[in-house]
């Protein structure tokens, strides 16, 4: 496994500066590379050979303004289980490594974001403590070549080396496509506010134990 994370680096592209972090991890089963930029644009890069995750990281990047790029070769002549699990493994290592030592950021966010008939609440706390609370009603399907199923093994792997507490919550959707991307979305929005640098806190860590 490879981390390079670059806190705080210097973005010429955009002549800012940017939480970055790159993580590479080679198992048996699978091989995957994430660079995520938290302070981007919503630009993204994504092959993980199954199209729908594709388009639910794409929705991930774009409504969380977080520049990502996803590349994964994994065992799907098996199934996408390991292929969308490791994803999860990584991302959330890479978001944590862009995060950095936290100080300043608001720490909190919440959104109840509708897709269509769906709407789903999703909840956050960069707190250090990775989990997962999941509150959803999707049957199974196959939505193109996603198992629906794998959409919880994807947030508790993210959820949990991350170090965040998540929670995730349907309130209404009857579509397995629009409930699976609300779920995204909703996650991703409420991420954007968690890790915004609040002005007021300065360099502060919004902790009162001071550690997080």
């Amino acid at each position: 496994m490879i981390h390079q994370a670059a806190n705080a680096a210097f973005d010429e592209k955009r002549g800012l500066m940017s939480r970055l972090a790159t993580v590479e991890r080679a198992t048996k089963e699978t091989e995957i590379a994430v660079t995520i930029n938290l302070d981007g644009a919503g630009e993204t890069s994504i092959d993980t050979g199954i199209g729908f995750f594709d388009h639910m990281l794409e929705a991930f990047g774009r409504r969380g303004l977080y520049d990502l790029d996803v590349r994964a070769k994994g065992d799907l002549h098996v199934d996408g289980h390991h292929t969308v699990e490791d994803v999860g493994i990584v991302l959330g290592q890479a978001f944590a490594d862009a995060l950095g030592d936290k100080r300043g950021i608001v720490r909190y966010g919440d959104i109840a974001l509708p897709m269509d008939e769906a709407l789903v609440l999703a909840a956050v706390d960069i707190s250090g403590r990775g989990a997962l609370y999941w509150d959803m009603q999707i049957p199974y399907q196959m939505v193109g070549g996603f198992d629906s199923t794998l959409a919880k093994e994807f947030f508790i792997a993210f959820a949990t080396n991350a170090g965040i507490t998540l929670h995730v919550r349907q309130l209404a959707g009857e579509n397995v496509h629009h409930i699976i991307e609300a779920a995204f979305k909703a996650v991703a929005r409420a991420l954007r506010a968690a890790v915004a640098v609040d002005p007021r806190a300065a360099d502060a860590l919004p902790s009162t134990k001071g550690a997080l």
